[in-house]
C-alpha cells in the first residue's frame, strides 16, 4: 500500500524523467519540485518505492527511475489530463473533407500523430483472420489492366489494380476468376495467399498465361493484407536514448514486420484500460509503451497505436488518441 508520501515522490520521480531521461536524485526532487522532506526521508522513501517494484536503481546513478509497475501506477492514478488544441485543430481540417476515404483519414490522423508525438503510430485495420473471402469480381480495362474487387463476409470491400507486361486475353481473365470464386469462396484471408499456391496447377491446365495472370492475383492478395497494417514515423525511434543500443533498436524495428504482435499485444491481462475514456488502453513491453485505441466503424474494428519508450508523455498521448478516435467515429460513424 503506498502512502501519500511515496505517492507525492513516485508521481515527482516520472514526470522528471518523462522530461530528462535521466535518473532522478532527492537532490532533484527538492530543488525543482519544492518537496518539503530532508534528503535522507526521500532517500528512505525511495528505497521503499524500489523495494516494492515501482522504482528502479541504475548501475551509473544513485537515482531512480521508473519501472513498469511505477509507470501503470502513474498512469492509471496520476496523470493529468491534456489537451492539444492544435491538434485537435489540424484533424478537424482533415476530418472536414469528407471527399476522403475512411482509410485515408485515419492513415492521414496516423502521420500527423507521429509528426505530433515525435513516436511512431501504427494502424490496424480489420482483423484478417475474423474475414473470409465472400466473392471476386473482375473489370478490365484494356488489354493490359483490369480492376479486381474482393469482397468479404463482412461486406468490406478492395480494389485492386492489375498490371500486365504483355496482353491478357479477356477468357482467361474469367476463366481464372471463376476458378477462384469456385474454390476460395469462404475461406478466411489469412489463408488465401496459401490457398492460391495450391490451386496453381488447376490454373496451369485451364488457362494458357497462367503464371501472369497467378502472380497478378497472388499480389493482390498479398497487397490485401498488408494494407490492413500501416506505420508512420519509425525513424523517431533513433531519436530516443532508450534505443541507442542497435541490437534493442533493431529488434524493435522488426517486430513493425509483423502485424500479428501488435493485434495480440491488447488482449494481454497485463493491458491497462483507461477510465478516462472510452477508447484508450496501455501496454508495456519492456522498454516499449503502446497506447492504443479502438475505433469502430460498420461493426469492423480498426486500431490505432502511438509506440514509444515507456518514458512518454502519457497524459499528452492518451489525450490526442481519445480526441481522434471519438472524432473519427463522429463523423464517419454516420450514416449519409
Amino acid at each position: 500500500m503506498l502512502t501519500s508520501r511515496h505517492v507525492e515522490i513516485l508521481k515527482a520521480i516520472v514526470d522528471e524523467y518523462i522530461k530528462t531521461a535521466e535518473p532522478v536524485a532527492s537532490k532533484t526532487l527538492i530543488e525543482k519540485y519544492g518537496l518539503d522532506y530532508s534528503s535522507a526521508t526521500i532517500r528512505n522513501e525511495m528505497a521503499d518505492l524500489e523495494e516494492l517494484g515501482y522504482l528502479e536503481k541504475t548501475h551509473t546513478s544513485s537515482g531512480r527511475v521508473p519501472s513498469t509497475l511505477g509507470y501503470r501506477y502513474y498512469v492509471e492514478h496520476l496523470m493529468d489530463e491534456s489537451k492539444d488544441e492544435r491538434l485537435e485543430l489540424v484533424l478537424r481540417d482533415v476530418f472536414a473533407d469528407r471527399r476522403l476515404k475512411i482509410e485515408d483519414v485515419i492513415k492521414r490522423s496516423c502521420e500527423i500523430l507521429s509528426q505530433m508525438t515525435n513516436l511512431t503510430s501504427v494502424v490496424l485495420g480489420p482483423e484478417a483472420t475474423t474475414q473470409r473471402l465472400e466473392h471476386i469480381d473482375l473489370y478490365p480495362l484494356d488489354d493490359h489492366k483490369a480492376v479486381a474487387i474482393f469482397i468479404t463476409d463482412t461486406g468490406h470491400t478492395e480494389n485492386k489494380l492489375f498490371s500486365f507486361d504483355e496482353t491478357v486475353s479477356l477468357d482467361e481473365l474469367n476463366r481464372c476468376t471463376a476458378i477462384l470464386n469456385d474454390r476460395l469462396a469462404g475461406t478466411p484471408l489469412s489463408e488465401i495467399q496459401e490457398k492460391l499456391i495450391l490451386l496453381k496447377p488447376i490454373l496451369a491446365k485451364s488457362i494458357t498465361q497462367y503464371e501472369k495472370v497467378f502472380e497478378a492475383f497472388f499480389n493482390a492478395f498479398l497487397k490485401f493484407a498488408s494494407e490492413h497494417f500501416y506505420t508512420s514515423g519509425t525513424n523517431n525511434l533513433l531519436n530516443q536514448p532508450e534505443f541507442a543500443d542497435i541490437g534493442k533498436l533493431k529488434q524493435l524495428m522488426a517486430m513493425f514486420e509483423n502485424s500479428g504482435i501488435w493485434r495480440d499485444l491488447g488482449k494481454t491481462q497485463d493491458t491497462l484500460r483507461l477510465g478516462t475514456g472510452t477508447h484508450a488502453s496501455v501496454s508495456w513491453m519492456d522498454d516499449v509503451a503502446v497506447v492504443s485505441s479502438t475505433i469502430t466503424l460498420d461493426n469492423e474494428e480498426s486500431q490505432l497505436m502511438v509506440v514509444g519508450p515507456s518514458r512518454m508523455e502519457y497524459n499528452r498521448v492518451v489525450a490526442l488518441m481519445e480526441f481522434m478516435s471519438q472524432a473519427i467515429e463522429t463523423v464517419y460513424g454516420k450514416k449519409e
